[in-house]
């Protein structure tokens, strides 16, 4: 499997850091910045690797990793060495997916479908550069990976992201390539923007799009992107099959209908 795919850690933009704005709480933004430390860590981290990877002096970063750890939201690691993040931020992932409508709307739509397909189903929702995965519904084929929410994958190489691109203006298009970070996944993995831009619109034809080894080896996917009501890319539907079972054009023939019915449906209860 591919590395973890995970936003930049956020830091205090410059006009925030000097006061511009007035409502705008430093210790807040710094606080959010320690904990995005962990977003490519390995494992525990100590105190020095935390204010290093937070952009933070070490002292500022004692008094927040104390702070959190009393309040729950960062823990010790094993053998009290280190430090990771706290179930306690668990309680915030859950208010993220239960409150979010797309997800509420889609998830008895999504438990049909993989009925349906007897394969990965999946929900991500749309984040410029990447897709976040919200729901996903193993097939027979289970990985530790496949099975988290909050993973990420580029939209540049994936089924879903190509049809949440192939939702949008071209020229915004365009801008998302221009910042997203181009590079192979795979031996297969599509980098000339050209040919991006052409499969893209190819998925705008088609109504959904079909990537075959191109970001997990083995695998073909198809995505379908879920829509406002003014056809506005909220996220996507993936559904992946192994290569080893399905042709490309098998599984587009027998999941596509059921997937863009699907998507359908979201679209239309949201």
């Amino acid at each position: 499997m591919t590395g973890i795919l995970r936003a930049e850690a956020p830091t205090v933009p410059e006009s925030e850091a000097g006061g511009v704005d007035a409502l705008f709480v430093r210790a807040a933004a710094r606080t959010i910045q320690l904990l995005g430390a962990f977003h490519q860590a390995a494992g525990p981290l100590t105190l020095t690797e935390i204010a290093q990877r937070a952009e933070l002096d070490r002292s500022a970063a004692q008094r927040l990793v104390h702070t959190l750890l009393k309040l729950g939201y960062l823990r010790r690691g094993p053998n009290g060495r280190g430090y990771l993040p706290g179930l306690r931020v668990l309680d915030n992932t859950l208010d993220v997916l239960r409150l979010d409508p797309t997800v509420q709307k889609a998830t008895p739509v999504l438990l049909e479908l993989r009925k349906t397909v007897r394969e990965r189903v999946d929900l991500s929702l749309f984040d410029e550069t990447r897709l976040i995965y919200a729901l996903r519904m193993q097939s027979k084929r289970e990985t530790f990976y496949a099975t988290l929410v909050g993973h990420s994958v580029p939209t540049f190489c994936t089924a879903g992201g190509r049809a949440v691109l192939s939702a949008l203006p071209e020229a915004r298009v365009r801008d998302i390539l221009d910042r997203t970070p181009i590079q192979p996944y795979t031996p297969r993995t599509v980098t000339e923007i050209d040919e991006i831009l052409r499969r893209i619109d190819r998925a705008r034809r088609d109504g959904y799009a079909i990537i075959t080894d191109e970001f997990v080896q083995g695998e073909v996917a198809i995505g379908v992107a879920v829509t406002q009501g003014d056809g506005v890319p909220l996220g996507a539907i993936h559904v992946a099959g192994s290569l080893s079972e399905w042709t490309p054009e098998s599984f587009a023939g027998a999941v596509a209908p059921f997937a863009t019915e699907a998507a359908r449906a979201i679209t239309a209860s949201l």
